[in-house]
């Protein structure tokens, strides 16, 4: 039989993932789609402190944050639209309230430097090599935060710079967690406003300073999301509607190869069973105060429990309460 598309083989990792181990993701919105889904399945994760971010240099700017567990202060904040706001952070932080908006930012940085010193693994993904600094000072910003473009000068980094910074930065970061590994991954959404050219000589410029970052760092390695999206699937079926980002059923394909790829057998065998139990949960009753709810509300909570007393590790605190609360 002939064979119709090309299938991208991932390649054998030298570490598994089980699920005592701490993983943190930052980067691009595609971080978002893997550890969220992680975090549900109730993995030991921490999911992009600052927010997305979509270049390299902010990303290595958030992680020297969390490695000095830098806090902010009120001078850092700035004032635009109604909301205080930082550069180094994405509109999700925002607040209109700037004590809140301070606690939130110091908050989470606290935690995830704590987080980030025992954890065993971080997943880094970038998404654009393309980057806007304030035309004042030459800070690169992780968002704009929709001020005027006159605020801001944009240009292409090259791989060279990217290498530099990152060789100072993973030695810094075996300095402060000498047991972390490193995934890299290039985000298979395209920032078509640079238009075709320009976004695939942005990809490029990331694909080349990741592999030869892997390619120094025994503790560094590449999964081939990009790969898989461009090459594999190839089909604007599996795009959402905008056509630059991709659909659920992409993300799940991606998925699938990433925890086959990367999850140890005791994960890969509990992670169905959690899944059975959060489809459950989520559960939406015709009638919530039939005799049948309730006769499923008491098997899935004892479902639970015994998956529980196998995994103590396991925290369904959120779906009980889901469940029993029926709506």
């Amino acid at each position: 039989m002939k064979q119709f598309r090309t299938e991208v083989k991932i390649p054998e990792f030298d570490w598994e993932i089980s699920y005592q181990s701490g993983l943190i993701f930052m980067g691009s919105c595609f971080t978002n789609h893997i550890g969220e889904r992680m975090q549900k399945l109730k993995f030991k994760t921490d999911v992009n402190t600052f927010g997305i971010i979509y270049n390299p240099v902010s990303v290595k700017n958030s992680l020297e944050k969390l490695i000095a567990n830098d806090s902010f202060q009120e001078e850092d904040l700035k004032f635009h639209n109604g909301h205080w706001y930082s550069f180094y952070h994405h509109t999700s932080f925002s607040h209109h309230d700037k004590k809140l908006c301070l606690e939130k930012i110091n908050r989470k940085i606290h935690d995830s430097s704590e987080f980030l010193r025992k954890a065993e693994f971080l997943f880094l993904s970038f998404g654009t090599a393309r980057v806007y600094e304030l035309a004042e000072t030459g800070q690169v910003v992780s968002n704009c935060h929709k001020l005027p473009s006159k605020y801001f000068n944009y240009r292409l980094i090259d791989s060279e710079d990217i290498v530099g910074i990152y060789e100072k930065l993973i030695h810094n970061l075996l300095r402060f967690n000498p047991g972390l590994k490193i995934i890299f991954t290039l985000s298979p959404v395209r920032h078509w406003k640079d238009g075709a050219t320009g976004n695939q000589l942005s990809k490029a410029t990331l694909l080349v300073a990741i592999h030869r970052l892997v390619n120094t760092f025994p503790n560094a390695a590449y999964f081939p999301s990009y790969e898989l999206m461009m090459d594999d699937l190839r089909d604007y079926r599996f795009y959402a509607e905008d056509m630059l980002h991709i659909s659920p059923a992409a993300v799940d394909y991606i998925w699938d190869k990433f925890q086959n790829a990367l999850l140890d057998n005791n994960a890969l065998k509990l992670v169905p069973e959690v899944e059975k139990i959060l489809k459950a949960a989520r559960h939406r009753p015709f009638d919530p105060g039939s005799e049948s709810f309730r006769a499923f509300q008491v098997k899935v909570l004892n479902d639970m429990e015994e998956l529980k007393k196998k995994y103590p590790f396991l925290d369904f605190s959120e779906e009980k309460t889901q469940l029993l609360s029926g709506v």
